[in-house]
Formats: structure tokens, sequence, C-alpha cells
């Protein structure tokens, strides 16, 4: 599932967790003024004190205080819409991801709560807000779908204007078979060099897959693993390069990991232009560009039909 496009409370948490300075809330007279209301719905200045610090906190710039009351109200029509349609945002949901924002800080939900109170912003302010996106973006995506539909053709031309070249837009498609020379924890150097000298003899010899496997099972406390089949867009960008420099039947060269030295037999690799690096980033970042035009467009919509009254 997509990420939400307005997920800024997923990088408040840190910074909240690490706040010393205890904002003191507002005085309940004020607290309870009212300042707008969006379609009978009020909001009051303490709302907007809230929304100004989750807005600061977040984005390291302080908002306007029409700005977060701008936020606010559009939030109040996320929810009046979400009524409509009678989608129903548990409470249970709700608390996971909270929950899930205070654990991604290495935070406890009660550590993330006390963090936030300590701003000057209660629990339950930032899960209304969680609350409106989670329903906002099924809406959006439920409403649009047909909108969301991204042509190959298009991530294609995204894929080649970020290249020099219309060829570096291909990748290639692998099976490959892990090989695994094991050492074991706490081996001497001695061993350790020994080992490698096995896995560069390995590499010399290994010419294609069925026989080179049969010459790596040959080797003592070897472990060959049964072929996985992978793109070029499954990889980090070092070990894309590291395959495509490394010919059809070789091994590409020994890794040092944990469990000993680890590299791929590369026993069938395939142009190919249907999975190609970064392809399915770009369609992510092309499906979050539409939604958040489908989503401003809409909220245009509501907002011209809403009844909004400042005070």
């Amino acid at each position: 599932m997509t990420k939400l496009p307005a997920s800024f409370m997923c990088r408040i948490a840190a910074a909240l967790i690490a706040i010393v300075t205890v904002a003191v809330l507002p005085a309940p007279a004020r607290a309870q003024q009212v300042v707008a209301l969006v379609n009978g719905e009020p909001i009051t200045a303490l709302d907007v004190t809230q929304r100004a610090k989750l807005i600061e906190i977040s984005t390291r710039k302080a908002p306007t205080r029409q700005e977060a009351l701008e936020e606010l109200i559009d939030e109040k029509l996320k929810l009046f819409i979400a009524r409509r349609y009678k989608l129903d945002i548990t409470e249970k949901e709700v608390d996971a991801s909270f929950n899930g924002i205070a654990s991604r800080a290495g935070s406890t939900p009660q550590q993330f709560t006390q963090a936030l109170l300590t701003a000057g912003i209660t629990a339950t302010a930032v899960k209304n807000r969680l609350k409106a996106e989670m329903a906002w973006n099924q809406i959006i995506r439920g409403k649009f779908s047909a909108n969301f539909q991204i042509r190959e053709r298009d991530i294609h031309d995204t894929l080649v204007s970020r290249r020099k070249d219309e060829q570096s837009a291909v990748g290639y498609e692998y099976t490959l078979r892990p090989i695994l020379l094991i050492v074991a924890r706490g081996s001497s150097e001695a061993v350790r060099d020994a080992r490698r000298k096995e896995a560069e003899n390995l590499r010399a010899r290994f010419q294609n897959c069925e026989e080179g496997v049969t010459l790596a099972r040959q080797i003592k406390d070897v472990a060959v693993r049964d072929p996985i089949y992978r793109t070029s867009a499954d990889f980090t960008a070092q070990l894309r390069e590291i395959l495509e420099k490394t010919q059809e039947g070789r091994l590409t060269p020994p890794e040092q990991t944990q469990q000993g030295i680890e590299f791929y037999a590369i026993c069938a690799k395939k142009q190919s232009t249907s999975e190609v690096p970064g392809k399915r980033e770009v369609r992510e970042e092309l499906m979050n560009q539409r939604f958040v035009e489908q989503g401003k467009n809409y909220l245009k919509e509501l907002r011209a039909n809403a009844m909004i009254e400042y005070r």
C-alpha cells in the first residue's frame, strides 16, 4: 500500500522524544474559544495551537496561525466525507498507526504520548490527524481508482528522461545460485585466508552452473542454495553493478559475510525492459503525484460546498 502523502507524522516522533522544555497549554478559557465552524463542527484555539506545534516540529518552520487553521479545516472536511461514505476507521487501527510511529522512533507509545504532552500536544490531537489521513487515503484511492492506472510508457519515459540514453533504461532478469563457503565464528585469520583462497580457486574454475555447482559441492563446509529468480530492480545499485559486470555462467566476486564467504553463480542473465532499475520507485512516485493532485482537486470541491465560518 502506498504511503500517505501527508505523512509528516512519521517524522515528528524522534524530534518529540528529544524535547526537554515543557510547553504550557493555553488557559482553559482560551482553549475553549471557537475560532471556526466547519459544517457545524467547531475548531478551537487549542486545536490551532496544537496543530501549529505539530507543523513546526515536523518542518522546522513555524506556520502562521492561518496556515494551522486551514489545515484543521481540511481535516474536518476529510472526516466529514468519510462519515458520508460510512467509512469507519476504528480506534484500533488508529492506535496501531500511532504505536508504529512511536516504535520507529525507538519509543514506547507511553513515552511518545509523554513527549507530545511535553511539547504541548495531546495524543488525541495526533490521532485525529492520523484518522483523517487514513480515511482520506482510502477515499481518494477508492473514488478515483481509474486515475491511478500508471501506464508502462509513462514509467519508461520518466526513467529515460533521468538517464543519459534509452539503453540505460534496460535491466536484467537473473537466475542465481547463492554459494556460501562456511567459516565458523571465532576462526583464526589463517583459516579465513585458506577459505578465501578456496573461494578464489572455485571462482577461477567455475565456467557454467551445471559443472560449477558440482565443483562447489566438492568443497568441505559449503552450502549451495536453490536457484532464485530476480530482476535488476530487486538489487541495490552496488550489487546491481556487480551482477551486470559478471558474465553468465560465472561467479560474482566473493564477499565476506557473518556466515562465511558468499558469492552468486549467474546461471541465466537476460536483458529486460519490463523490470528495470528504479521502475518500482518511479511507479510509486507517479502514483503519489496523482494522489496529491487528485486530493487537492477533491478537497477544493469539498471546500466550495461546505459551510465554513471563521470567527
